[in-house]
């Protein structure tokens, strides 16, 4: 028995305003799915951010629905739980629960485990930071029901994991139920593959499907899991899917004239027209020899970037190569005006994160919460 292991699809994200690099995310998604269903995989399992946004555009909603059922055609089920990109802070109906009453897909975010072909099947939907002791108990009944059941057992989450990504990690590998023979993890967009002796099985993170804003411009690999399940033990295997080509080039004003011709020759016989950036060192007295020279690649890229940069940062973009440091940044100043870590966190990962996508509504809701928290916290210490 096979299964398909699919995360972060961001459905309808749409990068430079190009329908191209939308176009992008919805290619990438159906060779996915077109893959499982060639090579006849049993189930697909969707470890959310389905959507980029809890309220998608309709072609992101039909695609994803045309794939679905492109899947049911070929006797082939699946199931997702919600990242936080499907899930609105303003009480609403997510989106996907329109593909689960139309029997498209199953939900399975909420806990309770269904059973496929003797698999037993379990997901929790995306808990922000201040929900995360809530897991406690939900893990130890369904691990206690894991451990009664004698055929494999997948747990699907869409969590950081603080040995993977300490920044991004919002449980420990400990916190995880033990008694689950695969991990089927989303929300970190760098696949991982992790074997933890105190767990029952790999705990695996395919990516995202294609380059999201946060990732930057870089040269790297996009796919999901295909993962074999006849034996006794989960076997992991990741695909690479056909993705866009996107470069960042280090050069220098001395030398950007024979970078460019090389980037050139290089570019010139790729099936899809890259996204590049260039950064370039050294004093520009004449931007316009600058924009001369990007010309020239203008006709063989979809987009082309160029910055100017001091030596130390043309190691790597700061905001591609070291977010970490920025995030220990932004929180460092966030708790000295705000003379608290608890704000400080609430203020990065809590109210920053819609703001910057112009979700005010969300972002609202984010302060009614947390002022709600608050009076319950001053309650109790009142009472005691």
């Amino acid at each position: 028995m096979i299964f398909s292991h699919i995360s972060d699809m961001h459905l309808g994200f749409v990068q430079y305003h190009s329908e191209e690099r939308e176009n992008d995310v919805y290619t990438a998604f159906d060779e996915a799915i077109d893959t499982s269903i060639k090579d006849h995989v049993d189930f697909v399992i969707l470890a959310g951010d389905l959507f980029h946004v809890p309220n998608p555009s309709g072609k992101a909603i039909v695609v994803l629905a045309n794939a679905l059922k492109r899947l049911k055609k070929n006797n082939i089920e699946s199931y997702f739980i919600l990242g936080e990109h499907d899930i609105s802070r303003i009480r609403a109906t997510p989106v996907p629960w329109v593909y689960h009453n139309l029997e498209f897909s199953k939900y399975i975010g909420n806990g309770k485990p269904i059973i496929y072909k003797d698999v037993l099947i379990a997901g929790f939907d995306k808990r922000r930071k201040a929900e995360i002791e809530s897991f406690e108990n939900d893990f130890a009944q369904i691990d206690s029901e894991a451990k009664r059941h004698q055929g494999h057992k997948i747990l699907v989450l869409h969590q950081g994991i603080a040995e993977i990504n300490k920044f991004a990690g919002e449980l420990n590998s400990t916190d995880l139920p033990k008694n689950f023979t695969y991990y089927a993890m989303g929300h970190l967009h760098e696949h991982e593959l992790k074997h933890f002796s105190h767990l029952g099985g790999p705990l695996a993170y395919p990516g995202s499907i294609e380059l999201t804003s946060s990732e930057g411009i870089k040269e790297t690999q996009k796919g999901f899991y295909q993962v074999d399940i006849s034996g006794s033990e989960a076997q992991p295997t990741w695909l690479k899917l056909d993705t866009r080509p996107q470069f960042s080039i280090n050069t220098s004003m001395d030398n950007i004239s024979k970078d460019v011709e090389t980037l050139s020759e290089k570019i010139r016989s790729l099936a899809r027209k890259p996204v590049i950036e260039l950064k370039i060192t050294g004093e520009i007295l004449e931007p316009g020899l600058v924009q001369a020279q990007i010309s020239k690649l203008s006709d063989l890229t979809l987009r082309c970037f160029w910055k100017h940069v001091s030596k130390e940062q043309s190691v790597g973009s700061v905001f591609v190569n070291k977010p970490l440091n920025i995030e220990e940044e932004m929180h460092r100043i966030a708790k000295e005006i705000l003379g608290s870590n608890d704000m400080a966190n609430f203020a990065i990962n809590e109210l920053l994160p819609p703001l910057s996508k112009g979700n005010t509504d969300d972002a609202n809701q984010a302060v009614i919460e947390n002022f709600e928290k608050f009076k319950k916290g001053v309650k109790n210490v009142t009472i005691s």
